[in-house]
């Protein structure tokens, strides 16, 4: 084998690879031999079949054969001797034209293909010393604790049953028969149903025409499907429901006592407010993680500059495009309605294709280079968080993990993506810093618009999905030059 690097352009390398004809013969031979006590030919003894015969019948077939391991080990063989790492599966040129294969079959050539790849970038990492950051703290009140309660009791109503108009917050129990063009459409007719207006769980129209209704009332509403409905075949349609009103609810906000707290599964008052202080201050410590995260991220973004590989980056980006513009088709808006241009939206999102690849080398070297792993114990673990987001599927999620090893990687990515940014924030320079509620969960990329309490974990949400894995945001918006989440 004869191994000549063809051209290097930064990041690219082509190689031309030259198997020599004697090489590919005494591998041709190697196999006609192995054949030999194998084959059954008429005419022949098993066993018996001369190699020349062999040849005949089934020297191109073979050759192939020989030709696809023979590129095979040798591409391994001429990657493994340079210090470069491939940045992904090299593509391999093999000649095109039929006269020059069938020289290489019948033996009378040697074979020469091409090895084109990316390498990875060689780059050494910051001082993760000179890394400041800031890690904010909103300490839970008793404030805190009043409103998260006021909450659970707020989703825990009763109903009571009134002789008056149905009002934004009373529940009805109706009958319903749902038509479009006057005739009755599939899963538009529901018996007992219970409708609380102003909850916007039906299609626009429909809770509105049913206020001011009593017990006994039948009313026909008129309501449009909205255009971006899921059934495709109601989409956009407008409908008429003929509604008999059974029972007008009002609500009724549980007292809050002992009987409460067993009602929700709790002893006693005082175990709830300890319960609940204590979800509070989980949430509150992943949250604080999360945005120490993030702006670890952007230092770590920021203080590397190197070289991409290229067609990693267009991988990325290719992957996030296809995201974006499905969701845009799903809602059915344009880039003009997000107030941007496609244009402008590929050149964000190629700099969030850019961030991403970077940061995927920066912390796969740091955890390199520092023998960092995840392990089995680690990925079981996580697996077990991911299953119990589908409660009565938890064999089947988990077969399918087990099942798709593929699928089993992306769960242990962000274990060791999180392992890798702790390390780093052990080196780095990390202050507290007191801030508001509104402050720690408010989104910097939402115009100062925050969601305040409403992150905060009540005692009746047992589990919260925060996707903190960089490189896995798929509705990741752009942030500015640069920034990627």
């Amino acid at each position: 084998m004869n191994i000549t690097e063809v051209s290097s352009d930064g990041l690219r390398r082509q190689l031309k690879v030259v198997i020599g004809a004697d090489e590919l013969e005494k591998r041709l031979s190697a196999r006609l031999e192995e054949l030999k006590g194998k084959a059954r030919l008429k005419g022949f003894r098993p066993g018996k079949v001369p190699k020349e015969h062999l040849r005949k019948v089934y020297g191109r077939s073979v050759m192939a054969e020989v030709v696809q391991q023979a590129v095979a080990e040798t591409s391994r063989e001429a990657i493994s001797e340079r210090a470069e790492r491939p940045a992904f599966q090299p593509t391999v040129g093999l000649p095109e034209d039929e006269g020059e294969i069938d020289k290489i079959f019948a033996g009378t050539s040697d074979l020469a293909y091409t090895l084109s790849f990316e390498v990875l970038p060689q780059f050494e990492t910051m001082d993760f010393g000179k890394i400041e950051l800031e890690k904010p703290v909103a300490a839970v009140t008793d404030a805190d604790i009043d409103q998260a309660i006021d909450r659970i009791r707020a989703a825990n109503l009763s109903y009571k049953p009134k002789e008056g108009a149905a009002e934004s917050g009373d529940r009805l129990t109706a009958d319903f028969i749902g038509k479009i063009d006057g005739e009755p459409f599939e899963g538009g007719s529901t018996e007992d149903a219970q409708i609380v207006l102003g909850s916007g769980n039906f299609i626009p129209g429909f809770e509105e025409g049913l206020t001011g209704a009593k017990a006994g009332e039948e009313r026909i509403v008129e309501a449009t499907f909205p255009e971006t409905y899921p059934e495709k075949n109601l989409a956009g349609k407008a409908a008429t429901f003929e509604v008999k009103i059974k029972e007008v609810a009002a609500p009724e906000t549980p007292e809050l006592n002992d009987d409460f707290a067993k009602s929700i599964g709790v002893e006693t008052v005082a175990k709830l407010r300890e319960t609940v202080k204590s979800r509070l201050e989980q949430d509150r410590v992943i949250a604080s993680r999360l945005k120490m995260k993030r702006a670890l991220l952007d230092a770590l973004n920021e203080g590397h500059s190197f070289d991409l590989p290229p067609t990693l980056v267009d991988n990325e980006f290719q992957a996030i495009w296809r995201q974006v513009t499905h969701d845009l088709e799903t809602s059915k808006r344009s880039f003009e309605d997000e107030g941007t241009t496609e244009e402008k939206a590929r050149e964000d999102y190629h700099d969030i294709a850019a961030r991403r690849v970077r940061l995927g080398l920066v912390l796969s070297e740091v955890g390199s280079r520092h023998q960092i792993t995840v392990t089995d114990d680690e990925v079981n673990r996580a697996l077990l968080d991911r299953i119990r987001q589908f409660p009565g599927q938890e064999r089947k999620v988990y077969d399918f993990y087990r099942n798709n090893p593929q699928m089993l990687a992306e769960i242990r990515a962000p274990v060791f993506e999180d392992k890798v940014v702790d390390y780093i924030l052990e080196l780095a320079k990390v202050s507290d810093k007191p801030v508001t509620v509104e402050e720690l969960y408010a989104d910097p990329d939402d115009n100062g618009h925050d969601h305040g309490h409403d992150h905060d974990h009540d005692h009746d949400h047992h589990d919260h999905d925060h996707h903190d894995h960089d490189h896995g945001h798929k509705h990741e918006k752009p942030r500015g030059k640069g920034k990627g989440r």
